[in-house]
C-alpha cells in the first residue's frame, strides 16, 4: 500500500510527511538527507513498519515541502520541523532514523531532548566534514557563503528532457542503485516543468548551509548530552571518510558503529538487507 500524505506547519512552512501506517504500534520517524525526499526510505519503511508506526518527514525545501522565504536551510531550522512533527505525532519516547544531514538532525534532536528519544540511527550523519570550508576562520566562512550564494543566485535550474534522462542522473550519482529503485526515487523526486522537462523539487539553495552551526565543539557538547543507544553506519565506499577519530564520533556515549563494504553514502539502498538486519535488531527493546 502507498503511504499517506499529511501536512504540518513549521516555523510558518507547510511542510509534508508520509504516515506508512499500523496504528498503536510505537512511532518511528525517518528523516532524508540533502537534496533528497521521503519517499527514500520506502524500502526500509515496508520492513519496518512490520513492528512501528512508521512516519517520513519531507525536510523545509525538499519533495513536497515548502521552500523557505530567503532561502536559509540551517541544521536548527531542520531541527525546529523535526522537532514540529514529532510534537503532532506526540509518542514519547520514540525512535528516529536520519541519513546524511537528516542523521545530523536525529543526533542534534537526540542530545537537545534526550529523554524524548529510545532509540536512534543516524547513517553518515554526523555533521560537516572535519576538513573543508565549514571548519575556517569565521571571515573565510562568510566571505565563502557570500560568494556561493550570489553565484547560486545566477544559476538556472538543471531541467532533464525525458524520465530516462533523470534516472540516468539518478544513477550517475549512486551507481549502486537497480534500475527499478533509481525510478522510483526519480518520480517521487521531480517534477514536470511547463515545456515537458522535468526538474528536481528540492530548492536550489537547500545545496548551501549558512556560515554559523558547524563548530565541532558545539555538536561534541550536544551528542555529549544524547542518553539513548545509537547506531551509527558508515559506507566504506562513500565519499566522507570513517569518522574513527571524530570527537563528534565518540562524543556519543551509548554508540555503535557499523562499517558496511560494498557501499556508498546511500547505504541503506546498497545493501538494504544488511541495513535492515542490524537496525531491526538494534530498535528490539
Amino acid at each position: 500500500m502507498e503511504p499517506i500524505s499529511h501536512f504540518f506547519y513549521s516555523d510558518r512552512l507547510k511542510l509534508q510527511f508520509w504516515d506508512y501506517g499500523q496504528d498503536g504500534k510505537p512511532s518511528l520517524v525517518l528523516v532524508h538527507g540533502g537534496l533528497d525526499h521521503a519517499r527514500n526510505w520506502d524500502w526500509v519503511a515496508r520492513s519496518l513498519c512490520e513492528h512501528y508506526h512508521v512516519y517520513a518527514l519531507d525536510l523545509r525545501g525538499h519533495g513536497n515541502s515548502a521552500w523557505a522565504p530567503g532561502a536559509m536551510y540551517s541544521g536548527a531550522e531542520h531541527v525546529v520541523d523535526l522537532s514540529a512533527l514529532l510534537d503532532v505525532i506526540d509518542d514519547f519516547p520514540t525512535r528516529l532514523i536520519g541519513h546524511s544531514l537528516g542523521g545530523d538532525v536525529v543526533l542534534h534532536y537526540s542530545g537537545v531532548y534526550p529523554n524524548r528519544i529510545r532509540k536512534a540511527v543516524s547513517i553518515e550523519g554526523l555533521g560537516a566534514p572535519s576538513e573543508g570550508h565549514f571548519h575556517r576562520p569565521a571571515s573565510e566562512q562568510m566571505r565563502h557563503w557570500i560568494e556561493s550564494v550570489r553565484k547560486l543566485e545566477k544559476r538556472k535550474q538543471k531541467t532533464y528532457p525525458s524520465l530516462d534522462a533523470a534516472i540516468a542522473r539518478m544513477k550517475e550519482a549512486n551507481p549502486h542503485l537497480s534500475d527499478e529503485v533509481a525510478r522510483c526515487l526519480t518520480l517521487h523526486g521531480t517534477n514536470w516543468d511547463a515545456d515537458g522537462s522535468l526538474v528536481w523539487k528540492f530548492d536550489n539553495y537547500a545545496r548551501l548551509f549558512p556560515p554559523y552551526g558547524h563548530k565541532i565543539e558545539d555538536c561534541v557538547e550536544i551528542y555529549r548530552q544524547i542518553t539513548c543507544p545509537v547506531l551509527l553506519f558508515w559506507g566504506l565506499e562513500s565519499f566522507l571518510p570513517v569518522p574513527d577519530t571524530d570527537p563528534r564520533e565518540l562524543a556519543i556515549r551509548n554508540s555503535r558503529l557499523v562499517k558496511v563494504p560494498n557501499a556508498g553514502h546511500w547505504l541503506h539502498h546498497d545493501q538494504l538487507d544488511l541495513f535492515l538486519r542490524e537496525t531491526t535488531a538494534f530498535l528490539r527493546d
